[in-house]
C-alpha cells in the first residue's frame, strides 16, 4: 500500500506542476506565481518549505532519544520562524523581487559582485540540505518497503531526484507551492490522528506519556531534564546554547524560506501568511513531541536507537507501535498515509531548494551579466539551472548515503546563521552598511563555518560521526555558531569601517532613498 501511495502522490504532484506551471514567458509568473496565493495558502506553502524531512525524522528522533532536549530543539525551530515573522519578513518582501540577491542589492544598485556572492552562499547553504534529503530517501524507502539492497536505494535516490528537478523546472514557484500545501495538509492531518491515538493509549494524560517515556528510556529522570543530548561534551551548557542559537538564527534565514516572502502581494499579506506558517509549524511541533515521546514509551529508547543511532525512524516506529499487535484496515490506511506524507515531504522540500538555487543562478549570475536579457531566455536558464543543480546533487547523494548526514544538516544551519542572517540584518536595517561590508559578511561568515566545522565531533571522533574511524576533533562544540555567528557580524562591521567615512556616508544617503520602501513598503513620491 505504501508503494501504491508513493506512486499516486508522484503522479498527482507532477500533474499539478504541469497544470499550474507558467504557460507564458513571464518572469513574475515563474519566480513568484504572480503573488496570486491567498495568505492562508501562502502561509501553508511557507510552513511546507520550512518543515523538511530532516525536521520530521531528525527532530522526532532527538525527542525519542533525548527527551527534553529534543523538545527544546523543536521549539527552537518554531522560534526561528517567529523571529523571521517579526523582524525580517516584511522588509524582505519590500526589498526583494525574486531572490536574496535582489533584497541585498536594493540599496546598492549595480552590485554584481554582491549578486554572485549571494548566489554562491545560497548554493553552499542549500546543497548540504539537499544531499541529506536525497541520501536519506533510499534508506527511508528501504525501511518502509522492506528492501536493503544498495542498488535499490541508489535507484530510489535517482528516481526521486529526477522528480524533484521536474517539479522545479516545470512548476516554478506556483507549482512547488501547491505541492508544499498538499504536503503540509497531509503531514499535519495524519500526524494529528497519530498523536490523538498515542494520547488515547495513555488515557489522554500527557504526564503519563512522559513518565512512561522516562521509565523506558534507561536514563530515568534525566530524560525529562536538560543536558542529556550534550552529556558527552566538554561544556554541555555552552554546547546546547550554541546549537539552539544556530537553529534559531539560521533556520528561517535559509534562501528557500526567504524566497517565499517575495510571493506575498503586500505587507499585510506577508504578515498574515507568516501567521498561518507559524501556527502550522507550532502545531507540528506538538505532533512530533507526542509521537517522539510515544515511540520511547511504547518501544523503549534502546529499540529506537537500535533501528537508527540518530533516531531517524522514531516517527515511523512510534506510528506503527501505537496501533498495537492487531492492525485494522483503517490503521493500515493511516500508516500508509503517514509514510506517503513523509515521502511527499522529501519531494517538496528538495524541489523548493532546487528552485531557490536555480532562481539565484539564473537571475543573479547569468541574467546580471547581460544588460537586456529577454524573459524567455532567463526562464530557459532557470530551468536549465534546476538540472545543473539537481544532477550533481543526485550524484553526490549516492556517494554519501552510507555516511552520517548530521554534519551536512548542521553545516546548512551554521551558514544560514553565520553568513545569511548577519547580511540580512545589516543590509535591511544599518544605514551605513557598505558593499565591502556586505561581501565581508557573506565571505567571512561562510569561511568561519567551513574552517571550524571539520573540527567538530560530528565529522570525526564519535561512533555516529561522518568518519567514525578517524579522530581529528579540535573544536569543543557540536556546532560552530558560538564563534562563527559573532564572526559574521564582526566581518560586516569591520568591512564597513574599512570602506572609509566617505563611502559610508554615500551609502547612508542611498539607503535613505529607499528606507521608506524597505521598512514600511512606502513609495517615495518625487516633487
Amino acid at each position: 500500500m505504501s508503494l501504491v501511495g508513493f506512486s499516486t502522490v508522484a503522479t498527482i504532484t507532477l500533474l499539478l506542476c504541469v497544470l499550474t506551471g507558467p504557460d507564458r514567458d513571464d518572469l513574475d509568473e515563474f519566480y513568484t506565481g504572480y503573488s496570486s496565493l491567498s495568505p492562508m495558502r501562502n502561509g501553508l506553502a511557507i510552513a511546507g518549505d520550512y518543515i523538511s524531512a530532516a525536521t520530521v525524522l531528525g527532530t522526532s528522533g532527538v525527542i525519542a532519544l533525548f527527551g527534553y532536549d529534543g523538545v527544546v530543539l523543536a521549539l527552537s525551530t518554531a522560534l526561528s520562524l517567529m523571529l523571521l515573522m517579526f523582524l525580517l519578513a516584511e522588509p524582505l518582501r519590500n526589498a526583494g523581487r525574486f531572490t536574496m540577491g535582489d533584497a541585498l542589492t536594493r540599496r546598492m544598485p549595480g552590485g554584481r559582485s554582491v549578486r554572485i556572492t549571494a548566489s554562491v552562499v545560497t548554493l553552499a547553504s542549500l546543497l548540504p540540505l539537499m544531499l541529506v534529503q536525497l541520501a536519506g530517501t533510499g534508506q527511508l524507502m528501504g525501511f518502509i518497503l522492506g528492501f536493503s539492497g544498495e542498488s535499490m536505494q541508489t535507484g530510489c535516490i535517482v528516481g526521486v531526484g529526477t522528480l524533484m528537478i521536474s517539479y522545479a523546472a516545470i512548476g516554478g514557484m506556483k507549482g512547488t507551492a501547491l505541492i508544499q500545501i498538499l504536503k503540509i495538509v497531509l503531514l499535519l492531518g495524519s500526524g494529528l490522528l497519530v498523536a490523538a491515538l498515542m494520547l488515547h493509549r495513555f488515557d489522554w494524560n500527557p504526564g503519563a506519556l512522559f513518565d512512561a517515556a522516562a521509565a523506558h528510556s534507561g536514563t530515568g529522570d534525566a530524560f525529562l531534564a536538560s543536558g542529556l543530548q550534550f552529556a558527552g561534551s566538554a561544556s554541555p551548557g555552552i554546547d546546547m546554547i550554541s546549537s539552539h542559537l544556530t537553529v534559531v538564527l539560521g533556520g528561517a534565514c535559509l534562501p528557500h524560506i526567504t524566497m517565499r516572502m517575495y510571493t506575498a502581494d503586500s505587507a499585510r499579506q506577508v504578515r498574515r501568511s507568516m501567521s498561518w506558517a507559524v501556527s502550522g509549524v507550532a502545531l507540528f511541533v506538538l505532533v512530533i513531541t507526542v509521537v517522539g515521546f510515544g515511540a520511547t514509551a511504547l518501544l523503549g529508547r534502546a529499540v529506537v536507537a537500535g533501528a537508527d543511532p540518530r533516531g531517524n525512524t522514531a516517527y515511523l516506529l512510534g506510528t506503527r507501535a501505537v496501533f498495537g499487535a492487531e492492525v485494522s484496515t483503517a490503521e493500515t490506511v493511516l500508516f500508509t498515509t503517514v509514510t506517503t506524507a513523509i515521502f511527499l515531504t522529501v519531494l517538496a522540500s528538495v524541489a523548493g531548494m532546487i528552485l531557490a538555487c536555480a532562481n539565484s543562478l539564473a537571475h543573479d549570475v547569468f541574467a546580471a551579466r547581460v544588460r537586456e536579457m529577454t524573459p524567455r531566455r532567463e526562464m530557459l536558464l532557470a530551468r536549465l539551472s534546476a538540472a545543473a543543480v539537481g544532477v550533481p546533487a543526485i550524484l553526490l547523494a549516492t556517494l554519501v548515503q552510507h555516511h552520517s548526514l548530521h554534519p551536512l544538516i548542521t553545516l546548512s544551519f551554521c551558514l544560514g546563521a553565520s553568513a545569511i542572517a548577519p547580511a540580512l540584518v545589516y543590509g535591511l536595517f544599518w544605514r551605513r552598511y557598505t558593499r565591502t561590508g556586505l561581501l565581508a559578511t557573506l565571505i567571512g561568515g561562510t569561511l568561519s563555518v567551513l574552517v571550524l566545522m571539520p573540527g567538530t565531533n560530528l565529522v570525526s571522533g564519535s561512533p555516529v560521526a561522518a568518519f567514525p574511524d578517524a579522530d581529528f576533533t579540535w573544536f569543543p562544540f557540536t556546532t560552530t555558531g558560538l564563534l562563527s555567528i559573532p564572526a559574521g557580524f564582526l566581518c560586516g562591521w569591520l568591512g564597513t569601517l574599512a570602506s572609509g567615512h566617505t563611502r559610508a556616508e554615500e551609502q547612508r544617503r542611498q539607503y535613505e532613498e529607499v528606507e521608506g520602501r524597505i521598512l514600511a513598503g512606502a513609495i517615495r513620491r518625487r516633487p
